[in-house]
């Protein structure tokens, strides 16, 4: 397929049973990805904004059905009719009306050409956004949406005080030990110190080098702009395998049981992954995919429904 690099991680229980990378960190060039290297995972961010907003429930710092009019009632007079529904479940569950394309507004290019730090980015999308009606009334239609998670880490860091970036650092990175974790493409500019993203048809491939224009604005993070390497997104995806069996400290499982349950309104979609059931997995899957248009990465996760296997490695 004439893929740069690819890289795979499989995960049973707290172990990697099988994992490997191939291929160059940027087209043309020599350097050889490494089982450390670092992959930008865009939208799998989400199901990560939606965990720290259960942790943060946990904490008694915000609830689900808290609302955008509830963090911001100093703008709450500036918006359209129908955001006073919009609450932090709904926003995390594609469901509160928000706009899945920005681009036709112009807040997509706005927020391109904002020179704030990210949470002053996202203030931005809260203002112009709510300036517009929601697509659909809140709780009635599920919308793919980006603007809505960005909207989500806006209320939960106006609730903590920080920005969303060390907030989910702190609250769930650093926990469990995803030391490698952190936000926008991995390589340094004018460097070939981890994988680059790409872009092309076909079989043509373009390194994209390092920089504004090699990723999302940062405002969008909590929608899709966390980095890792391999091994520490299998720490995050067994420890959602393990809030399934009730085993896991950070959040109680009836949080992970929310976090993995779809809403209503024809749609599988829960709160950061897509729900679903296949022949292999003997029931139900979560799933998830993300990209900045330049990487990609998939995830699929199933119930554990086979004895232990022998010898992995621990992560």
């Amino acid at each position: 397929q004439n893929l740069p690099a690819l890289g795979c991680a499989v995960i049973r229980s707290n172990r990697i049973v099988g994992f490997g990378v191939t291929g160059v960190r940027k087209w043309g060039a020599s350097p050889k990805v490494t089982p450390q290297d670092v992959w930008h995972h865009g939208s799998l961010t989400k199901s990560m904004t939606a965990t720290l907003a259960a942790i943060l429930v946990k904490e008694g710092k915000i609830q689900w059905t808290t609302r955008l009019v509830d963090v911001f009632p100093e703008k709450a007079a500036a918006m359209k009719p129908g955001w006073e529904l919009a609450t932090l479940e709904l926003l995390l569950a594609n469901r509160a009306g928000a706009l899945g394309d920005l681009g036709p507004s112009g807040i997509w290019s706005q927020l391109w050409n904002h020179a704030g730090t990210p949470s002053e980015q996202r203030l931005l999308l809260l203002d112009r956004l709510t300036a517009l009606a929601p697509k659909t009334t809140p709780g009635t239609a599920y919308e793919y949406s980006n603007a809505g998670f960005a909207l989500a880490g806006a209320m939960m860091e106006k609730v903590v005080g920080i920005p969303w970036e060390d907030l989910i650092t702190q609250k769930l990175f650093l926990p469990l030990g995803m030391t490698s974790a952190g936000f926008g493409v991995p390589a340094s500019p004018r460097y070939i110190d981890q994988p680059w993203g790409h872009t092309g048809t076909g079989t043509t491939r373009t390194p994209m080098a390092p920089g504004t224009d090699a990723d999302n604005p940062p405002g969008i993070g909590p929608a899709g702009t966390v980095h890792c390497n391999l091994s520490d997104f299998a720490r995050y995806v067994a420890f959602h395998l393990a809030g399934s069996r009730g085993q896991a400290e950070l959040i109680s499982p009836e949080a992970f049981t929310k976090l993995h349950t779809a809403l209503e309104n024809n749609s599988n979609y829960a709160l950061g992954w897509n729900t679903g059931e296949r022949p292999w997995a003997q029931g139900k899957t979560l799933s998830h995919s993300g990209s900045n248009l330049q990487w990609f990465t998939n995830v699929w996760r199933s119930e554990e429904h086979t004895s232990e296997l022998q010898s992995p490695c621990n992560l």
